[in-house]
């Protein structure tokens, strides 16, 4: 009885989320997004670990991970399924890739296929110490944890994340987790560092490089995959549902240009339209010669602390540059590139040749 107790509160959860478009959130008041990144990061995680105040249990006959995950992975306000990360198809008679499951198909004893469990998207293993269930606290948080097919998530494992396209697969002894969800992982990861700076490391996560931040503390994937999957309505309600028990929130859901903010890197979506600068704020970047063989010369730069990053028009990062006003070109073929400059409070580019 108790259990059904949490679905007819759902309504209410489905149907207000936490922030409102162009205005930041009373739950960031405390924050100064003024200040430079390492400042921002620390204010955040110093906000989510204060307002974390209750601690959940992962399987207990009061509330425990398994009833706030009946509500918060729901597929809508009146489904009886929850969302499997990780899943992509409901019509291939094939559990792994199950998308969605009946909320009470859960996996506790005996064979589990065709069952769902908690996968811990930050994995257990991965951590420093390691996650632990046998007590509420990091291994039972519930941002970290979604529903997943018994099977997909015993795929997962605690392989890496790597780069892919298309659905979720292991490529080599890493793993994809799939267009569809890419960016909720990014989302958990970044939420699980500032949460425990000291025992999740977001670079044990992933492969590949961590250039666009500072501190190289950020894996440069996630924060591709922040950008390029938006914020779903799935993780809007998770967010709020999580928030109603555990009292803190994850940031990069609430507005994914956090990311942008702390680490750099390809501009997410300023959910609050606040925190980036337009077209209109941005100092213009101006390039010279914008056709040379050799080098190219920046001005408009007004900080001394930037990175530019050129891009072949595939999007293919070619090559970075740190606090550099005078770049080399000369190891680029004939054609046309595009530059980025990032600093602390812009991020704008310009288009160049080399001939």
């Amino acid at each position: 009885m108790f259990k059904y107790l949490f679905k007819n509160c759902t309504s209410v959860l489905f149907l207000t989320h936490f922030f409102v478009t162009a205005q930041v959130p009373n739950y960031y008041s405390s924050i100064d997004f003024e200040q430079e990144s390492n400042t921002i990061k620390v204010q955040l995680s110093n906000l989510i670990s204060d307002t974390h105040q209750t601690l959940i249990p992962y399987t207990s006959e009061s509330t425990d991970t398994w009833d706030i995950i009946r509500i918060s992975d729901l597929v809508s306000e009146t489904s009886d399924d929850v969302l499997l990360i990780y899943g992509y198809n409901d019509d291939d008679n094939e559990f792994i890739t199950d998308r969605t499951r009946y909320i009470y198909d859960t996996c506790h004893t005996g064979s589990c296929i065709g069952l769902w469990n908690r996968e811990h998207v930050f994995a257990k293993s991965l951590s420093y110490p390691v996650l632990t269930t046998s007590f509420p606290g990091p291994g039972t948080d519930v941002h970290n944890l979604r529903a997943a097919d018994s099977q997909k998530n015993s795929q997962r494992s605690n392989r890496l994340f790597t780069t892919g396209s298309g659905n979720s697969k292991t490529i080599g002894n890493f793993f994809y987790p799939g267009d569809e969800w890419k960016g909720d992982v990014a989302r958990i990861i970044m939420y699980m560092y500032l949460r425990y700076p000291g025992q999740c490391q977001a670079i044990n996560s992933a492969t590949g490089p961590r250039s666009y931040s500072n501190d190289n503390d950020m894996p440069n994937l996630f924060l591709e995959w922040n950008e390029e999957d938006p914020v779903s309505n799935l993780e809007l309600t998770r967010n709020d549902v999580i928030y109603s028990f555990q009292g803190n929130r994850n940031p990069f859901i609430d507005n994914p240009y956090l990311a942008t903010l702390i680490w750099n890197g390809p501009e997410a979506d300023d959910t609050w339209s606040l925190l980036s600068h337009d077209s209109l704020d941005t100092p213009s970047i101006l390039i010279y010669p914008t056709i040379s063989e050799n080098f190219i010369e920046l001005s408009g730069i007004k900080s001394n602390h930037f990175k530019v990053i050129i891009y072949n028009q595939l999007g293919q990062i070619l090559s970075e540059h740190f606090n550099e006003k005078k770049v080399d070109v000369s190891g680029l073929n004939p054609g046309m590139y595009i530059l980025k400059v990032h600093d602390f409070e812009y991020t704008t580019q310009a288009k160049f040749i080399v001939k």
